[in-house]
């Protein structure tokens, strides 16, 4: 294989993954910081439900866009992937059972790191929003008396 194969492979694994994987940390870190600030707000400082809705969802667009994002993610690592196996076999002018097989599960690697990223992110923004629907529920609940 050459050179320039190899770095091709080795970048592909390293970018998508190490996107995938920045993503991931990304998506944690909003989580928490929200969890964080749901159990700071205080109703009290708040005159405005408007106001309070938007301070509620700072961040949950971002940790959704991850969610629904990763996937492709990954499906593009796939494809680079593939397409540089085939590549590859197409450059030794055999067909090699080992080779493809190897090349395709690597390749298939990228997918599945994209799902693994993608099904919390979607867990974590689900739960966030649940919360944000409770705190503006309890809001609504305790203006209503005025």
């Amino acid at each position: 294989m050459t050179n320039w194969l190899k770095t091709a492979e080795q970048a592909l694994d390293f970018g998508v993954i190490g996107i995938l994987i920045t993503m991931s940390i990304v998506a944690l870190w909003l989580f928490i910081e929200r969890l964080m600030f749901y159990k700071s707000v205080r109703l009290d400082d708040y005159k405005s439900r408007d106001i309070l809705e938007l301070d509620l969802s700072d961040n949950l667009s971002t940790i959704g866009a991850i969610g629904s994002n990763a996937p492709y993610v990954g499906l593009l690592g796939t494809v680079i992937g593939i397409m540089i196996t085939f590549y590859t076999l197409g450059d030794i002018g055999a067909v090699d059972t080992k080779k493809i097989m190897t090349g395709l599960a690597l390749a298939l690697k990228a997918t599945a790191m994209g799902l693994i990223v993608a099904m919390p992110a979607i867990v974590f923004y689900t739960i966030a929003m649940r919360k944000m629907e409770r705190i503006l529920a309890h809001w609504d609940a305790e203006h209503e008396k005025s």
